[in-house]
């Protein structure tokens, strides 16, 4: 592996779209008692099940630490397209401290590794330490023989872009304009960081995200591309719930912009569960919070939202929460990918945690290696 302090876009490389080919997925076993209750048993079988769905098309990587390796080796024995990976961090939040990978013409493929916070660091950050997460990036592009791009000057997690493929990259300024992410930076600045390293040509800013949205509003759980020019927002009718202000604000900003081939975008109305998902007492009650960690409380809303899903080889991994709306949000899934099979996952024992099924895993596109390509590793 070489680690690199050059700039991806200068050398012919781009993030391409969740739904370009895949490598594999990388994902991270959960077990830290603060964001999974009861000893984490619930979030495990959900993760498990994700895992072998996802596997079903395309490699699967688990990340376990040392003292939990045995054990979640047994669990993948029965499956060959999981294979799990000796790496240590603080939480399960792939997306996050996962690297982000970006290709060139030539099919090579490399990681981004950028700094990650815990969502805020001493700011608004969610827990008090997080230096094994900002690890994981470069030991991961390690593991894969993937070379890496240095950006560790930069805050910046997976969830809070989202890119097209073709140039454009979404994002929200509630995240990534947030004091505790890059305060010394204008938010042209930012902009041209993100052009920089993701190749693109050009930086959507949606206001905001899914109300209570703890990573201050990520891209992912309100707005995600479904191919390019077109997109899925998170949506309510109701003027009363929260959510129908940010939605809507995003709704007239996107309705005005263009991405960067000129093409009007297409926005696609994914609604949000029609009853609030909310934290319940004997779910509280399981949680044991360390000192600097943001504690949850009983009757909290959590940022549930449908747009939060996974786009594997063959199939789409949506998240259900035991809603009327489950349904809708998988049949107008299937209308707009008519290619991949759409997979509902009962996920309230991910988002309990904070997320969902699309924060939980980080693509890794299809490509050449550092070995493969002929680079020095």
């Amino acid at each position: 592996m070489k680690i690199s302090s050059r700039l991806p876009g200068q050398e012919g490389f781009r993030m391409p779209g969740e739904y370009e080919p895949h490598r594999g997925c990388v994902m991270i076993w959960p077990v830290r008692p603060g964001s999974w209750p009861h000893g984490a048993k619930e979030a495990q079988q959900t993760f498990a099940a994700i895992a072998r769905e996802i596997a079903k098309s395309e490699t699967l990587w688990m990340l376990a630490s040392g003292e939990h390796f045995a054990e979640v080796k047994h669990i993948f024995a029965d499956c060959e397209n999981i294979e799990v990976l000796e790496i240590e961090t603080d939480d399960a939040w792939a997306r996050d401290v996962g690297p982000t990978c970006v290709v060139n013409g030539a099919g090579a493929v490399r990681g981004v590794d950028w700094q990650f916070n815990a969502w805020g660091g001493e700011y608004d950050g969610l827990y008090a330490h997080w230096e094994k997460d900002n690890l994981a990036a470069k030991k991961i592009c390690e593991a894969l023989s993937l070379d890496c791009y240095d950006a560790q000057d930069f805050v910046l997690e997976g969830g809070s872009i989202h890119s097209d493929g073709e140039g454009t990259i979404l994002v929200t300024e509630a995240c990534l304009l947030s004091p505790g992410r890059n305060p010394a930076l204008t938010k042209e600045q930012i902009e041209t960081k993100l052009l920089e390293y993701l190749g693109a040509e050009k930086v959507i800013w949606l206001p905001r995200g899914i109300y209570q949205d703890e990573t201050n509003e990520h891209v992912d759980n309100v707005c995600a591309f479904v191919c390019p020019g077109e997109v899925v927002l998170a949506w309510s009718d109701d003027p009363k719930d929260p959510q129908w202000e940010l939605s809507n604000a995003c709704l007239e900003l996107l309705e005005k912009e263009q991405d960067a081939k000129g093409r009007k975008i297409k926005v696609h109305k994914l609604p949000i569960p029609q009853q609030p998902v909310c934290i319940t007492e004997e779910e509280l009650a399981g949680f044991d919070f360390e000192e600097g960690e943001d504690m949850r409380e009983a009757g909290e809303r959590l940022a549930a939202s449908y747009v939060n899903f996974y786009i594997a080889n063959k199939s789409v991994l949506v998240p259900q929460f035991g809603d009327v709306n489950d349904e809708t949000a998988v049949n107008i899934l299937e209308k707009l990918f008519p290619e991949r099979k759409v997979v509902p996952v009962y996920a309230r024992p991910v988002i309990v945690g904070g997320g969902n099924i699309h924060c939980i895993t980080q693509q890794i596109p299809l490509g050449k290696t550092c070995d493969e390509a002929g680079e020095e590793k």
